[in-house]
């Protein structure tokens, strides 16, 4: 949800002491720079400069000169160093996207997409993008792309709004379309809602259960008590860190470690004790959806590849999303955490699915009840409005006050990520929202997406 990196803000001696931990953070900087340079060179196809400059670049703080890159096109490779003294590298794996090296290389050949299945979502748009000739949406996506005369930035680079079942508006940025793929960051999490939907409709998995964590299968752990329940609304426990708010010392942050400098992410997560009895505690942490993530692929057959045929046959294609690419660590887990790619079009159609309670097409991809449990809040989460995979302005919660009293209805929910990565869903309206960019003011440029929302609601035909 949150910045996920205003890095390295303190004093380069205190950061070049020596010390392990300090050590271990400028990795955790340098691959945080060179995993999202390399996705943005080979995945999303953009201008690097571009893109370093808005997605980079602001999160280094007073250091930022002393970060350096390398981008190695015929390799599929991307370097990043912080003061000539530590670097990381990012490799493109194709269908798999990039991943940093981190000791051993992967364990299997990279995978490969498997054949497209058919769609049973109808097209919401035709092949260019679709421009509103309904002024007032205009005047208010022209305010969204537009920068801020001083900081904090904006950099809108897409929005994308499905009113029943078709676009009625988008925009994109220079060098972003209709096909760019764009990072969803924590906006992936609620794509985990879904897969382990799936899994739960097919009978594969209970969401009330101890969790299959081999590592906390002995009864006497108090660790087996956690659910994948838990894990999906953070409230396990588990003392991983948090990735929800800012701060100068993320790059110390186990949470971020993991995911930009661990080869087995869940692996890693498995290993940490608990600080509150599950249930009992609300603590936004990647590693409680990098264990789903493990669980998704030990249940769909072992490996990246089982998981990518498993996500593109029972969703991905189902819903005609086709400019997608979820990427991996290097045992095959997805980064369910915060690192799915995809077009605009194809984000706003995941949150068609939501919008359709779990229908495509007639056929009921996700359980029933699973959406109003998805969008259920979270005890424990009321200063936020955190329900399961999503953030919900159902239930009382500061956060859904917020939400509401600027503009976003009271039964909606979203898939929300760092810098600013929306897709908000409003069942009482059959309206999607999907706003994609790097905005770095606290919120998110929360304020701004809520005017759209707000805005496009007040044109909409009364029922």
């Amino acid at each position: 949800m949150r910045r996920l990196f205003p890095l390295l803000t303190l004093p380069l001696p205190f950061l070049l002491g020596g010390c392990d931990s300090l050590d271990r953070a400028a990795h955790t900087a340098t691959g945080f720079a060179s995993h999202q340079l390399c996705s943005a060179v080979f995945v999303s196809k953009v201008d690097p400069d571009t893109f370093y400059r808005d997605a980079i670049a602001p999160t280094g703080g007073p250091v930022k000169s002393l970060f350096s890159r390398r981008i190695d096109r015929e390799r599929g490779e991307v370097t990043a160093r912080f003061a000539g003294l530590v670097e990381s590298r990012a490799i493109y794996r194709g269908a798999e996207g990039c991943l940093v090296e981190a000791g051993a290389p992967p364990a299997n050949p990279p995978a490969t997409l498997p054949p497209a299945g058919p769609s049973l979502l109808p097209e919401i748009a035709g092949p260019e993008p679709v421009e509103t000739a309904n002024p007032t949406i205009r005047a208010a996506l022209d305010a969204a792309f537009t920068e801020t005369d001083g900081a904090p930035q904006r950099a809108t680079k897409a929005i994308v709004i499905v009113h029943n079942g078709r676009v009625i508006a988008e925009r994109y940025a220079p060098g972003y379309g209709v096909d760019t793929p764009v990072i969803g960051w924590s906006a992936t999490k609620s794509v985990i809602n879904a897969l382990l939907g799936i899994l739960v409709r097919q009978g594969k998995l209970d969401m009330h259960a101890p969790a299959p964590v081999a590592a906390w299968a002995g009864p006497k752990d108090p660790r087996h008590a956690i659910t994948p329940d838990n894990l999906l609304r953070m409230n396990s426990g588990l003392d991983i860190g948090q990735s929800l708010t800012a701060s100068a010392r993320d790059a110390f942050d186990p949470s971020a470690q993991m995911v930009f400098e661990e080869r087995d992410m869940a692996g890693y997560a498995e290993r940490f004790p608990l600080k509150f009895a599950p249930g009992s505690d609300w603590n936004y942490t990647n590693g409680n959806t990098l264990l789903l993530s493990r669980i998704i692929r030990d249940k769909t057959g072992g490996t990246a590849q089982s998981v990518l045929d498993f996500a593109h046959r029972e969703l991905f294609d189902k819903l005609g999303m086709q400019h997608v690419t979820l990427e991996f660590d290097a045992t095959g887990t997805p980064i369910g955490s915060s690192h799915m790619l995809a077009s605009p079009r194809d984000w706003a159609k995941f949150g068609l699915l939501y919008l359709n309670d779990g229908v495509v097409g007639g056929q009921r991809l996700l359980p029933e009840g699973w959406v109003d449990y998805s969008a259920s809040l979270t005890p424990h989460s009321e200063e936020y409005g955190y329900a399961a995979g999503f953030w919900t302005n159902r239930g009382d919660s500061d956060g859904a006050h917020y939400r509401i009293k600027a503009g976003i209805p009271a039964d909606a929910f979203m898939a929300r990520g760092s810098f600013g990565q929306y897709v908000i869903v409003i069942p009482s309206q059959h309206l999607v929202v999907a706003r994609f960019g790097m905005a770095l003011d606290r919120r998110n440029d929360l304020d701004m997406v809520a005017r759209i929302v707000k805005t496009v609601i007040s044109t909409l035909p009364r029922s």
